[in-house]
């Protein structure tokens, strides 16, 4: 596989890359969750767009959604109804919608468009925390495959858009098996060796840069069939490896610890 970095554009950094965890609606219950996620945003600059990709949204081929602000998506059952009536009224980004249906002409499908739906819970979840004021314009797109190496491309097509400012996100969860965790233990319950066995596994991988490990993850990772059953919420990672491969760098770990015993890690590009 040809993971060669290539230079960004002269004179000007990169955005940055994220990947990060996104729990589920009680998130915004959780002070200390809550402030790790504010304090990393205020570091990070505020950014021209956002581009995100939610391990709730799989569709083929990429789809385009709302590009006007539009009603959340409640993609959960079962929670209080306070959960139901959360709003975060962020500005449509329909020029980013423009360029990334430009980056992704020509490949393996033509982009479909979604224009009435609205950001899911990964997505909004965390935005309400980064950027409260919802007063950065937000894109979400579909993820196509949960094929490794095939979203790693895509988010290689994706990564000019860095030099124009926009902030792309990987929303998922470095480890997720609800079968598998007591959530009558509460969010600070230990994590079981699955867990803590794969998050170490994939923090190293991510910050040595070892691409091929992490896309080779059901063989090279530690019970990684336990803690990805379904791999839908590691999958925005390979989006963000691709998006950053393209100027060279590392991740670096910005938020640790688990939530029910879940790996909540959050990793960095640039």
């Amino acid at each position: 596989m040809d993971h060669t970095a290539h230079p960004a554009s002269a004179g000007r950094a990169p955005a940055p890359v994220l990947y990060f965890g996104h729990g589920a609606p009680p998130l915004a219950d959780d002070p200390l969750w809550t402030g790790q996620l504010s304090s990393w945003s205020q570091g990070l600059g505020r950014p021209r767009a956002v581009l995100i990709v939610s391990a709730h949204w799989e569709a083929a081929p990429v789809t385009i959604g709302a590009t006007t602000t539009a009603p959340l998506t409640y993609d959960f059952w079962g929670f209080p109804r306070r959960y139901y009536e959360v709003t975060y009224p962020a500005p449509g980004a329909p020029e980013l919608a423009e360029s990334v249906r430009r980056l992704l002409s020509g490949g393996p499908a033509p982009v479909a468009e979604a224009p009435d739906r609205g950001l899911d819970h990964g997505a909004y979840v965390p935005l309400k925390e980064m950027y409260p004021g919802a007063d950065v314009p937000v894109l979400q797109i579909s993820m196509p495959t949960l094929d490794p190496q095939e979203l790693f491309d895509l988010g290689r097509r994706l990564s000019p858009l860095r030099d124009e400012g926009v902030l792309i996100m990987g929303s998922g969860f470095l480890t997720h098996n609800l079968s598998c965790i007591d959530m009558s233990l509460g969010t600070d319950a230990a994590a079981p060796s699955w867990s803590a066995e794969f998050d170490d596994w994939a923090a190293r991988a991510a910050v040595s840069g070892d691409v091929d490990a992490l896309l080779d993850w059901r063989t090279k990772g530690p019970a990684a069939e336990i803690a990805h059953p379904r791999s839908e919420h590691l999958a925005p990672l390979f989006v963000a490896l691709g998006a950053a491969q393209s100027s060279g760098e590392n991740a670096r770990s910005v938020i640790d610890g688990f939530w029910y015993g879940l790996a909540k890690r959050a990793f960095q590009f640039g």
